[in-house]
C-alpha cells in the first residue's frame, strides 16, 4: 500500500474513536464531600480542588503498590491503556513522586511498604492528592488482620480520594482521576 492510498483510505475512514463522556460535575446533588457517586469518596475535598485548580486540567500521577494481589495493577494498566485511555484526560503515570501531582495507591499497607509509602507521600510536592484505589486500600478488604498487614492506607497518610471495588473497574479509575483534572 503506497502512502497515498494509505491517506486515501484514512480520509475515507474518517475518525473512528469513540467521543468523551461529559465532564464530572464539579458536585453532582445529593452527594456530600466524602462520598462519591460510585462508591468512590472525596468529590469535595479541598485538596482536590486544590488540585484541580493548580493543574489546570492535567495532573502527574504516581502509582504506588503497597502489598497488592495484583488485581488492582491490571486494571489500572487497562484505564491507562488504549480503551480507556486515561491520557486523554489529562492524567499521565510519571516515574518520580518529585513530578507527581497525585499518589495513587493499591492494596493494603504491609509492614515492608508503611515506610516507603511515607516517604513517597512526604516526597510529593504540595497541593499533590492521595488515592486510594480497590478495597483493599480503602479498609484492608479480605487481608484485614493478615500478620504482614500494617492498615489500609488511609491509617498511614491522609487519603483525598478513593475508588471501590475488589479490583475496581478501570472505568471508575479513570472517573476518579477525572475529578482531580476536571476534564
Amino acid at each position: 500500500m503506497s502512502l497515498a492510498d494509505l491517506a486515501r483510505l484514512i480520509g475515507r475512514t474518517g475518525r473512528i474513536a469513540e467521543p468523551a463522556p461529559p465532564r464530572p460535575a464539579a458536585s453532582p446533588a445529593g452527594v456530600g464531600p466524602d462520598e462519591g457517586v460510585d462508591g468512590s469518596s472525596g468529590e469535595g475535598s479541598p485538596a482536590v480542588a486544590a488540585v484541580r485548580r493548580e493543574l489546570h486540567g492535567s495532573a502527574q500521577v504516581r502509582h504506588v503498590d503497597a502489598g497488592s494481589c495484583n488485581g488492582c495493577e491490571i486494571e489500572l494498566a487497562a484505564a491507562f491503556g488504549p480503551v480507556y485511555d486515561a491520557e486523554r484526560y489529562g492524567a499521565r503515570l510519571v516515574a518520580s513522586p518529585r513530578h507527581a501531582d497525585v499518589v495513587l495507591v493499591t492494596g493494603v499497607v504491609t509492614r515492608n511498604m508503611a515506610e516507603p509509602l511515607r516517604l513517597t507521600v512526604a516526597a510529593t510536592p504540595q497541593p499533590r492528592v492521595v488515592m486510594a484505589v480497590g478495597d483493599c486500600a480503602r479498609d484492608c478488604g479480605m487481608f484485614r488482620g493478615a500478620y504482614g498487614v500494617v492498615g489500609a492506607v488511609g491509617d498511614l497518610v491522609p487519603v483525598d480520594l478513593s475508588v471501590a471495588g475488589c479490583p475496581p473497574a478501570p472505568a471508575d479509575i479513570v472517573v476518579a482521576l477525572r475529578r482531580v483534572t476536571g476534564r
